[in-house]
């Protein structure tokens, strides 16, 4: 089966708030006391924030489908993130998840490819990603596309802190 990919709408904001939780939840549940996780979804991926992002002009989705059922995701946009050279003008990586039973065979790497080509749309410009310092399987996909570590910053999840690093390409 090949899973299709498209530009998610803002009829999708159901769809993705619940794949948003549900991914994010798969990959980092077990770092976080239930508390600050339930703070932190309803605050990264409630729908009414997944509303506001679809519908900012800036900023851009992809959902990955397989037989009609939502499996991944990638949102880009603007760069926002603590460092001292990032710039609004400047584009970032904001997520980019698959579901844990749909990864491998190269779905990461197909959402990766589809957001950086949509950030550098009008020409090349400075790109920042913002990965948990211990994520190290997207640390080496980012790698492999030329990102760097140039900064770290805590990222907060609930009350918990977490050590991110700030990866920069061009």
């Amino acid at each position: 089966m090949t899973a299709t990919l498209r530009r998610a709408v803002l009829d999708d904001a159901d769809i993705l708030s619940a794949l948003g939780a549900e991914t994010f939840s798969q990959t980092f549940a077990h770092l976080y006391p239930p508390s600050d996780l339930e703070t932190f979804l309803a605050y990264a991926y409630g729908l009414e924030r997944t509303r506001r992002d679809l519908a900012d002009p800036e900023k851009a989705t992809w959902l990955l489908e397989l037989d009609g059922r939502a499996i991944g995701y990638a949102t880009a946009g603007p760069c926002g993130l603590p460092h001292v050279d990032a710039r609004h003008e400047h584009g970032e990586l904001y997520r980019l998840y698959v579901l844990a039973d749909h990864q491998g065979g190269g779905r990461g790497s197909l959402l990766l490819k589809t957001a950086l080509d949509w950030l550098e749309k009008d020409g090349p410009r400075p790109l920042w990603i913002g990965v948990w310092s211990e994520n190290f399987g997207a640390q080496k996909l980012y790698a492999g596309k030329g990102f760097e570590k140039v900064g770290e910053y805590l990222f907060p999840v609930g009350e918990t802190r977490d050590r991110e690093f700030i990866l920069r390409r061009g």
